[in-house]
């Protein structure tokens, strides 16, 4: 879920950076996914399973799409307001193949089986659960409405309830809309985006401690990782980040940061040539050399059909 936040990111140079690709092995793919052709959608976030297949929330209907990476066409996983979920954000996949889905402001976390079976809803009362990331002994979700990181333990088959892990209080400053998040150091060290409350200056990086539940504030140096999606590839963070234009609108774009070994400095290096408020990316995620991300439309001024994924422009 996107938050538009003021930064001052937007004179960075456009490059392109070279990473390692993962063990899916590159064959013919399409440079554009059609999640969907109906109204409404509103696709948020992104996640591929080591065997190329391809899944996409719906924040606007609580669907749930899937395909494959060298499908053009993605089809309807998961209906629209099955199980309560009339929302859908965050989006994960565990090793047993388990699809995570955060429900926004339906305060509910959904975790379904490989084939649609809904296996767990965990609930967070007054919560707007928006990205998660999974460790492994538990599920990590930020809550954008109340500034809550919530953590569910995982054994085996088994998913707990959600606890409040760190609360407002916890963080140096009150969060003002916690969104993506991404955990490090064999699962000890979260980091955790800020988005702020839309005035300059006020978006953060935090470095949660998951062990001694304390966040502190990483130092960003030369741009904003106050991001909507965040990816981390060993010592290099990405995240879908917002800024006003020359022309007085907003752009989005994807800030690469170089992370030093213990996680409280993130220089950013380089970013993606932008995307407009028609686009909207949110959130994105790596497939093989290339990085793609979810064209949202949530700000746009008419949202419309066909909802799509690209790539993600001058950046790999």
């Amino acid at each position: 879920m996107k938050k538009l936040i003021a930064s001052a990111t937007a004179g960075l140079a456009v490059l392109t950076v070279a990473v390692p690709a993962p063990a899916l092995a590159v064959g013919p793919r399409p440079d554009t996914y059609v999640v969907s052709r109906a109204s409404g959608v509103l696709p948020e976030r992104i996640a591929v399973s080591r065997d190329g297949t391809l899944y996409v929330t719906s924040l606007g209907t609580g669907a749930v799409y899937r395909g494959h990476v060298r499908d053009r066409e993605l089809r309807q996983f998961l209906p629209p307001g099955a199980d309560g979920r009339t929302r859908a954000a965050g989006l994960h996949l565990d090793g047993r193949g388990r699809i995570f889905v955060a429900g926004w402001d339906t305060g509910a976390l959904f975790v379904h089986a490989p084939d649609g079976e809904l296996l767990a809803r965990r609930t967070a009362p007054g919560g707007a659960l928006n990205d998660l990331a999974l460790t492994a002994d538990a599920v990590y979700v930020t809550d954008s409405a109340t500034g809550t990181l919530w953590r569910a333990a995982l054994d085996g088959p088994e998913v707990g309830n959600l606890v409040r892990w760190l609360t407002a209080a916890d963080f140096p400053v009150a969060p003002g809309f916690l969104n993506g998040i991404v955990v490090t150091d064999g699962g000890r060290i979260a980091l955790v985006a800020d988005q702020g409350d839309g005035q300059p200056g006020t978006e953060r990086l935090w470095r949660v401690d998951l062990v001694g539940r304390t966040a502190t504030a990483v130092e960003v140096i030369d741009g904003q990782l106050g991001a909507d999606g965040l990816l981390l590839e060993g010592d290099r963070l990405y995240g879908v980040v917002n800024f006003p234009n020359r022309a007085g609108g907003w752009d989005f774009a994807v800030n690469l940061a170089i992370v030093d070994a213990d996680r409280r400095t993130a220089r950013v290096v380089r970013q993606s040539r932008p995307a407009g408020l028609a686009q909207s990316p949110t959130t994105l995620v790596r497939d093989a050399g290339r990085l793609l991300w979810v064209n949202s439309q949530l700000n746009a001024p008419a949202p419309a059909p066909p909802f799509t994924v690209t790539q993600v422009p001058g950046l790999r």
